[in-house]
């Protein structure tokens, strides 16, 4: 199985990247950072380079995790968040429709019902990558923790790893709650549903409970020995709805408990040496 991973020195894009090329024949590439030296550079939002890139390799399936995720960034920049959020994903789309490929999409729980210009780019893509000739995978994700390759983005877990390691206050948010996303959880469902052949779904990846940021910050930094401080910050920034994550269940996936969730993350930042790229 040919898989080419867009946007493989993100967040997201290297713990993915990590988990699958023991099991797939995985080429990732990268924009501006170059997390492993084997990675190769593309720019998604040229059309030409995104051709080239899919014609050459020729992948059976693409997972595309390369869109910025920072609300506020789209906000100050919509024009370069459309191309990039939204645009690029046309660009993909038509390449794969050239050379056969299914589309593995990371979207988000956000573009449900969009109220800022991130989702709503994140939207309109989904729409995108129902076009995809030969298939397409949608996976929504909500907040995500999880220890990852990539620990310099300016992600909420990394944030965590800044109380843990560089003793930065932990004071975290208790007005919105969100059902938690943990990132060894989504490449669980990837190599599942790439198993079992699942395409054309759009599918929550998330935990059952509701938590908020302090919950979510206090479970996995105390055991630490970290202090974390609740702060009411009558966060509206994202709608809070709650899903039943009615597609693992029927669709037979993996599923996850926030329990388990904490567990694993705990486990995790114990062993992060084994979390590196060549």
């Amino acid at each position: 199985m040919k898989i080419l991973l867009i946007g493989a020195s993100s967040y997201l894009g290297a713990r993915l990247y990590f988990d699958l090329k023991s099991r797939f024949e995985v080429k990732g590439t990268f924009s501006s950072h170059q997390l492993s030296k084997e990675l190769i550079q593309l720019d998604i939002t040229s059309k030409p380079d995104i051709e080239r890139i899919i014609f050459e390799f020729k992948p059976e399936i693409i997972i595309h995790v390369a869109n910025n995720a920072s609300a506020k960034w789209c906000d100050a920049n919509p024009e370069k968040a459309v191309l990039l959020n939204q645009t690029a994903s046309q660009y993909l789309v038509d390449s794969a429709n050239n050379v056969g490929s299914k589309i593995i999409y990371i979207s988000t729980m956000g573009a449900i019902n969009p109220i800022n210009l991130y989702g709503k780019t994140k939207l309109a893509s989904e729409n995108i990558i129902k076009t995809a000739k030969n298939g397409y995978l949608i996976l929504r994700p909500s907040l995500i923790l999880g220890y990852s390759p990539n620990i310099t983005n300016d992600r909420p877990f990394n944030r965590l790893l800044k109380n843990l390691d560089e003793k930065t206050l932990a004071i975290y948010d208790t007005s919105w709650k969100f059902q938690p996303t943990f990132i060894g959880h989504i490449s669980e469902v990837i190599e599942s549903a790439i198993n079992q052949k699942i395409i054309n779904q759009s599918i929550v990846i998330a935990v059952p409970e509701m938590k908020s940021r302090f919950e979510t910050a206090y479970d996995i930094l105390t055991p630490f020995g970290i202090t974390v401080t609740p702060v009411d910050e009558k966060d509206s920034t994202f709608e809070i709805f709650e899903d039943d994550l009615s597609e693992l269940k029927e669709l037979n996936l993996p599923k996850l408990s926030y329990d388990q969730m904490i567990k694993k993350i705990i486990e995790e930042i114990r062993q992060r040496d084994k979390f590196k790229l060549d």
